[in-house]
């Protein structure tokens, strides 16, 4: 069927949503839009599904969504005589209504549906599936994307991210189905009343709490510090959960960004809510020049990220993931040894695209760094596979660059609510030695070298961004550089094809196949590209080392420029 056709008859069904009816109207003449609408359905992967907001099966709405969730439904009766979902959703544009849906479709399936009854973040989700003993779970989000985005993350039975063989066989399934007439919908109130569809209960959100508390490491250290924190949760799903835990750990002084506070899918205030970035945590960062917090605190919408800035030089520094995760890292291995809570053979997890200073940090604290690719889905297996030995005791951390943190096993993706807590404990740690964070990072980089690590990203959106990014990462492998800006090449790690090669020859890469080329230069300086997983990005990430920051930075920008002329950009 052609995307014409396909067109037509969206606009021909008896469309629930009046909205949709009147998108697919105003753009009756325009064939690029109808084109881009219709070209392709909205992939489901391992992290889901995700994509703009509209009518068409390349976006987000309804019927997308019920089509997905019927592919699920369709898996996990397969897969299993009785099952189980657990749902929880974020302050998105429909994103209750999506949740909703997605449990309607389960329930029709005979598969019972566990649904928060407030947003909630990522993390509590991913507790509620090993809580409940679900089968799967669901977190309708987009991250941090913009506003005009929603999407849901799919969980298996572990509270970890599906597995690329779950999320193959489920895509599968969805193929199968017609997006109108192949799906079975029940309706929520009497499914409600039937206990197809059951509310979770606040029990399970205290556990959650109470098991994040447990990761504290200097427990009582806050409560007499004296700290004060300013709080965003960038209008998302974090407000209730972060200001509970920092409760509990007694920072009593909290003061949160208004125009930010409350749940809003338009993030009136900062239209890219991804606390990666310095527009998005401006609110934040006016208001720590009047109350002259000890640390600014920025959680994404569905809280499984934090970004901080930290009192430097009379004014707010804010730190990078690599920076937090180091000086988080830092912080548990050195208190954990003081404190004799330090297991036998301790590991830290950590993706591809991190900083390599915690290899620095392992020599001096002993514990082993594993390496995995990007997403957090990684460190969940990795935590998984100590698990099915009986050695769960030995990951004391895991952490990637763009803001993910996890000090414990409780879930299994990534948790801004340990995650703020943990800072918020690290930073009155210090505090009463009369330190900021921003002291103890100098300090680190003194000891171990500057280690600068930088990103850039290329936005390629519509089909014809795709068919680029894919051109870009074809080209880079094929014709790799012998030298970037002087700098020799000394090998190129492909990891779709999982081999490194170098001029020793070729050395096989145990890790899945992924889109990933990475570079390694003279002077122990790495480039590695990727297209984004959940964003329509080429992303370009650049690892360099220098005697000084300025020489660190001065490097990394010519590599900047390089590299986005290789590229075509």
């Amino acid at each position: 069927m052609t995307e014409k056709m396909q067109y037509q008859r969206w606009l021909d069904f008896p469309l629930e949503d009046p909205a949709l009816k009147e998108e697919l109207l105003s753009i009756k003449d325009q064939d690029e839009e109808i084109f881009d609408r219709f070209y392709q359905e909205l992939a489901f992967g391992t992290a889901g599904l995700r994509g703009v907001l509209g009518a068409g099966t390349n976006r987000m709405n309804i019927y997308t969504v019920r089509k997905a969730t019927q592919g699920m439904a369709d898996y996990l009766n397969e897969k299993y005589p009785q099952s189980s979902i657990a749902i929880s959703y974020d302050s998105r544009i429909n994103s209750l209504l999506f949740a909703e849906e997605t449990a309607r479709v389960m329930a029709a399936n005979g598969i019972t549906a566990y649904l928060y009854d407030q947003l909630m973040p990522t993390p509590a989700l991913s507790f509620a599936v090993r809580d409940l003993k679900c089968q799967a779970g669901v977190m309708v989000t987009a991250s941090h994307n913009p506003a005009k985005y929603n999407g849901y993350k799919a969980y298996g039975p572990d509270g970890c991210q599906m597995t690329d063989e779950a999320a193959g066989a489920v895509l599968e399934k969805i193929g199968r189905i017609d997006i109108f007439d192949g799906v079975k919908v029940a309706d929520f109130a009497q499914a409600l009343g039937q206990g197809k569809i059951q509310y979770i209960k606040q029990e399970v959100i205290d556990r959650y709490l109470d098991a994040v508390e447990s990761q504290s490491i200097r427990k009582g250290i806050c409560a007499d510090s004296g700290m004060k924190v300013v709080y965003t949760p960038l209008n998302g799903a974090g407000n209730m959960c972060v200001r509970a835990i920092l409760d509990r750990i007694g920072i009593r002084d909290v003061v949160p960004v208004k125009e930010q506070e409350l749940p809003d899918g338009n993030f009136p205030t900062c239209p890219y809510p991804n606390p990666e970035i310095r527009e998005a945590l401006q609110k934040g960062l006016d208001l720590c020049e009047t109350e002259k917090p000890d640390l600014l605190l920025a959680t994404d919408p569905d809280c499984d990220r934090v970004g901080i800035a930290v009192p430097h030089a009379g004014s707010y520094l804010l730190l990078t993931g690599n920076e937090v995760g180091v000086l988080l890292t830092d912080y548990i291995a050195s208190s954990r040894i003081e404190l004799g809570t330090m297991p036998q053979n301790p590991i830290v997890v950590k993706t591809i695209v991190t900083t390599s200073m915690i290899d620095r940090l392992a020599e001096t604290y002993g514990f082993e760094v594993v390496n995995i690719l990007t997403g957090f889905k990684y460190i969940g297996e990795q935590i998984l596979r100590l698990e099915q030995k009986g050695e769960q005791d030995r990951y004391i951390f895991g952490f990637e660059e763009s803001y993910g943190y996890l000090s414990g096993g409780y879930v299994r993706d990534k948790d801004a609510v340990d995650a703020s807590m943990l800072i918020c404990e690290m930073a009155a740690y210090y505090k009463k030695q009369g330190k900021t964070l921003a002291d103890v990072l100098f300090g680190l980089y003194e000891k171990y070298g500057m280690h600068l690590n930088t990103q850039s990203s290329f936005t390629c959106e519509g089909a014809s961004g795709m068919e680029r990014m894919r051109e870009i990462m074809e080209d880079l492998r094929k014709n790799a550089p012998d030298e970037i800006c002087g700098k020799k090449v000394l090998w190129m790690s492909d990891y779709q094809a999982s081999v490194k090669k170098s001029a020793a020859g070729q050395q096989p890469i145990h890790l899945p196949h992924s889109n990933v080329v990475e570079y390694g230069l003279e002077g122990d300086n790495v480039i590695v590209v990727r297209p984004s997983g959940t964003e329509p990005k080429i992303k370009v990430y650049f690892m360099v080392k220098g005697q000084s920051r300025a020489e660190a930075e001065d490097l990394e920008a010519q590599l900047k420029v390089q590299m986005t002329r290789l590229m075509g950009f």
